[in-house]
């Protein structure tokens, strides 16, 4: 069994235009446009079985469209488990993540590089309480050294503030901030995903920081339309892992964390 932790999604009428945008964001080629079916096609190369899909709301007025955009697609694809999104300057923020729980969501997204906020601002401290008390978990796009907005350090503050605050720090604790990840995130109780980091990552440090950090808190990712699901599951193969960890890392760490049946 395979779970997808990290896939993002569009409606088809602006799928083209949105998998540009991060292209041009990354100044790197999309494998895919980003629309539902695609990534329902590229994960059956692998045989994914369940997609945590998302997307990321750039302005607060895209936060309830792409929440119930999230919504209608889970219910069309029995495949997908929503997170919805949020965004910091959005105000009915309570009501608007209790009715995303009540909906079915399991957790939001939140992409501060794209959505010009620092992942650790005061103005966020509501957000999470609220977050913390619905026990939903937060997927963060971590790192980046060209901004300043989501880096380890401050992801860490994040957890010390709110230590009971379920967070997922993508791309490995912090794309291409890595050492700033072993340096303040690995040890710590919070979960990482595999997502955009293997390509760039050498072989030998990833498995340095699965094994610092505990398999129990990977889980994989593809960041799907950024990448073509046999790419990026052929590259986790390269990874030394017993047959214990593998399935915790593809599956059962996703299974535990979002108490899913499967």
């Amino acid at each position: 069994m395979i779970i997808d932790f990290h896939a993002h999604i569009y409606p088809n009428k602006i799928a083209e235009k949105a998998s540009k945008a991060i292209g041009d964001f990354y100044n790197a080629p999309m494998a895919y446009q980003g629309s539902p079916e695609q990534l329902l096609e590229s994960g059956s190369k692998i045989g994914v079985d369940i997609y945590i899909v998302h997307s990321a709301a750039s302005k607060p007025m895209q936060v309830e469209s792409i929440n119930n955009f999230i919504i209608e697609s889970v219910v069309e694809h029995t495949e997908f488990v929503g997170f919805g999104t949020m965004h910091a300057d959005y105000d009915n923020f309570a009501e608007e993540l209790k009715r995303i729980k009540a909906a079915g969501l399991k957790g939001i997204k939140l992409h501060p590089d794209f959505q010009k906020f620092q992942i650790d601002s005061p103005k966020m401290d509501a957000i999470y309480d609220v977050l913390s008390d619905l026990e939903m978990p937060v997927l963060v796009h971590a790192g980046d050294y060209r901004f300043d907005y989501s880096g380890p350090k401050r992801i860490l503050n994040v957890h010390k503030k709110h230590p009971e605050l379920k967070i997922i720090a993508a791309h490995f604790g912090g794309y291409t901030e890595w050492e700033n990840a072993m340096e303040y995130l690995v040890g710590q109780n919070v979960y990482f995903d595999t997502s955009s980091t293997l390509w760039k990552l050498p072989v030998e440090k990833a498995n340095e920081m699965i094994k610092k950090h505990g398999y129990k808190k990977f889980l994989f990712g593809s960041d799907y339309p950024m990448w073509d699901h046999e790419d990026e599951f052929e590259r986790f193969n390269q990874l030394d892992l017993t047959a214990e960890e593998r399935d915790a890392i593809l599956y059962k760490n996703a299974q535990k964390l979002l108490e899913l049946k499967l």
